[in-house]
């Protein structure tokens, strides 16, 4: 069993292991790119990826991923960048379409896009939606959310047609 990190295989200390996945990352490995919001599961702040799925950090024990069957892969909002610095077209897609106000929720919502559109690279706006129903935001009221998300599935296909 393994546990990577944003490509890292990490062995955390039993006293470690105890803790949620929101406290590893930010208190001992510095990833405070995922926020702490209701510690409850409720306002998706905390969400990172494991094994491509969207995953509540603050709800998540440590221990749980460690006890896993296999490689666990987690990723954060830091491991969104290319190699060269260049945003993520989800995150960049974000800024385009003004999705962004006080930005505490964008990593949630970032995290939340990039498991949607991994299972679903076309999806309709109701899709999107319902894909991001688990994620709170006070200041956009959504549809520059939904824009922004709708805008990197097209920016994406595009891509991937051109390779």
């Amino acid at each position: 069993m393994s546990l990577r990190i944003n490509q890292r295989e990490v062995q955390p200390t039993e006293e470690q292991a105890s803790k949620s996945l929101l406290d590893y990352l930010r208190d001992e490995l510095g990833l405070t790119g995922t926020k702490i919001g209701c510690r409850k599961g409720i306002c998706g702040s905390c969400v990172v990826l494991v094994d491509e799925k969207a995953v509540r950090a603050c709800r998540t024990p440590l221990r749980k991923l460690l006890d896993a069957e296999g490689d666990t892969q987690v990723r954060t909002i830091e491991a969104l960048r290319a190699p060269d610095g260049a945003l993520h077209p989800i995150q960049q897609a974000f800024i385009d379409a003004g999705a962004i106000q006080c930005g505490y929720c964008t990593p949630g919502m970032v995290m939340s896009s990039v498991a949607l559109l991994h299972r679903n690279p076309k999806p309709t706006r109701e899709q999107i939606r319902q894909g991001l129903a688990g994620n709170l935001c006070r200041c956009t009221g959504y549809q520059q959310i939904i824009d922004a998300v709708a805008l990197a599935s097209e920016r994406m296909e595009s891509a991937d047609e051109g390779e």
